[in-house]
């Protein structure tokens, strides 16, 4: 076709596109999100390791912060191959090489990844400010309940079931016209089976088995489908009202899982007030069966190792004081919540300090043998008078009203009553704050923040610091999708150079819209 169109066309060649146009359009997308990084007041990273089909490993960053608009913005920033074993100390030195490369070093960044020892080690050796990411706090705490044997012996029951309609062509029929008649679905369903590496696909499948129930129940025991005994495992009623229980007991712990993977919206805010949430549902009620009391207990106890440093602490109690939904704490005491009420305003203040500090040192070296002062400005206004030609009459005016009025307008002009200090003002502010409506849970926190910014200067500042964290390191997660779109098994021979940059470019790279 681009023969006919333009013979005098060379179509370019893999080289060209390999060693000149990926490394050219990799370069200048990163050039974009440094410049765009660089206007964050603080930026978040998170990070995951993955293995290739190639059966090379990889460890991808992305990192999180506030625009100026009040969006959170997120970008993926490397996926770089690892060869030496995932210590603490080498992902620690890949941590501070990110840090350095992408010039973040005065972001204040803090690091938010899975609960693995290896990472913790790693934070400690680099001194990050560390979230564990709560998706993955909530998976372990699942994994471990969904681990007991009672809980087990339900799962394999359903599994076998669901494995059956799978397997057997003519069950599956029978099930989707038993649906039809029994459940009145016009567009029949399939059981699913659970995935060792999602502890939520063992409580989706169920769910679904529940939704089924009464359409499997017809099909085993109809008489057109010769059914083995051996081949199922048939569920009693007691069974069926445990797995009803089981399902209703965990699903807390789904639905915080899907809304905590949110990217848009500020997560790190929801940690506290849904930890303390969680654990409150999981306390033992009366007229729980010994079951779902060994899947309360186990849930409680996991969730109770997690969260008890008191950096951690601080971090996620900050972000809910932070965030207009969650201001009044009610998850904390009184003592508690005073504290942390403190600790704002503290932090606050420090952040005003420091900015007048800057300010001041910004405009130090500007001053050009001019101190600023009225006499100055008094001998720049005569010397243009000057230039401009005579003019006697006004400037005597104006030395006569300066030798009348001079002493009293100097002295208003120099006022006793200094400029409020920082404390003050983010005291005032956090005291307002305070007094404020409380915010309905459906309202975006960013966009509270944005049209409140200018009746609260300092807090708004610090809330882009905190609310810019992600509660969990899914972003990482998410990009092991995209790699295996791009290295697949025919393409398993990519270069790790040509994989990040791919990559890379995937999730960064903003093409026009026409």
């Amino acid at each position: 076709m681009l023969k006919t169109l333009e013979p005098r066309y060379k179509l370019p060649t893999r080289a060209t596109f390999t060693d000149s146009a990926l490394p050219a359009l990799y370069k200048e997308t990163k050039a974009k999100v440094m410049e765009s990084m660089c206007k964050a007041s603080r930026v978040a990273i998170t990070s995951d390791a993955w293995t290739s089909v190639a059966t090379e490993s990889y460890v991808t960053i992305t990192a999180h912060y506030i625009s100026e608009d009040w969006q959170i913005v997120s970008h993926v920033l490397q996926t770089r191959a690892v060869y030496e074993s995932h210590t603490g100390a080498h992902m620690a030195r890949l941590l501070l090489d990110v840090v350095e490369e992408w010039q973040l070093t005065d972001k204040s960044v803090v690091l938010v990844t899975d609960n693995a020892a290896n990472m913790i080690f790693a934070d400690e050796i680099g001194k990050f400010p560390h979230v564990k990411c709560f998706a993955h706090t909530l998976n372990l705490a699942a994994q471990r309940a969904l681990k007991l044997p009672t809980v087990s012996r339900l799962l394999g029951s359903v599994r076998r079931v669901a494995a059956y309609f799978h397997r057997s062509t003519k069950a599956k029929h029978l099930f989707e016209e038993n649906q039809k008649v029994v459940l009145k679905l016009t567009s029949p369903l399939k059981l699913i089976t659970d995935v060792a590496t999602r502890w939520n696909s063992g409580l989706d499948m169920m769910e679904r088995f529940l939704q089924l129930q009464a359409a499997v129940h017809a099909t085993l025991l109809s008489p057109a489908l010769n059914v083995d005994e051996g081949d199922i495992v048939t569920l009693s009623r007691a069974d069926l009202a445990n797995v009803e229980e089981a399902v209703k007991t965990l699903k807390p712990v789904k639905d915080a899982t899907v809304f905590m993977s949110e990217e848009s919206s500020p997560t790190v805010s929801l940690i506290a007030p849904v930890y303390a949430q969680l654990l409150q549902s999981m306390s033992d009620t009366i007229g729980d069966q010994p079951l779902i009391r060994d899947v309360k207990n186990a849930i409680k106890t996991d969730l109770l190792k997690r969260y008890n440093s008191g950096a951690e602490k601080k971090i996620l109690h900050t972000s809910s004081a932070l965030d207009p939904r969650f201001k009044g704490l009610p998850f904390l005491t009184e003592e508690e919540r005073l504290d942390v009420y403190a600790g704002v305003t503290s932090e606050a203040a420090s952040l005003e300090y420091e900015s007048r500090r800057r300010t001041e040192a910004d405009e130090a070296p500007g001053r050009t043998g001019s101190s600023g002062t009225k006499e100055d400005l008094l001998s720049v206004d005569d010397n243009v008078s000057d230039s401009a030609g005579p003019s006697a009459p006004k400037r005597r005016a104006s030395s006569l009203l300066v030798s009348l009025l001079g002493p009293a307008f100097n002295a208003i002009s120099e006022p006793a009553v200094q400029s409020k200090t920082a404390d003050a003002i983010a005291e005032e502010e956090m005291e307002l704050y305070c007094r404020c409506p409380a915010v309905p849970l459906s309202e975006d926190p960013l966009d509270w923040w944005h049209r409140h910014k200018g009746t609260f200067p300092l807090l708004s500042r610090l809330a882009k610091r905190y609310l810019c964290i992600p509660g969990t390191s899914v972003s990482a997660e998410r990009v092991f999708s995209t790699a295996g779109d791009v290295i697949t098994a025919k393409r398993s021979a990519l270069k790790p150079d040509h994989v990040d940059q791919l990559v890379f470019l995937h999730k960064n790279l903003e093409i026009p819209k026409c």
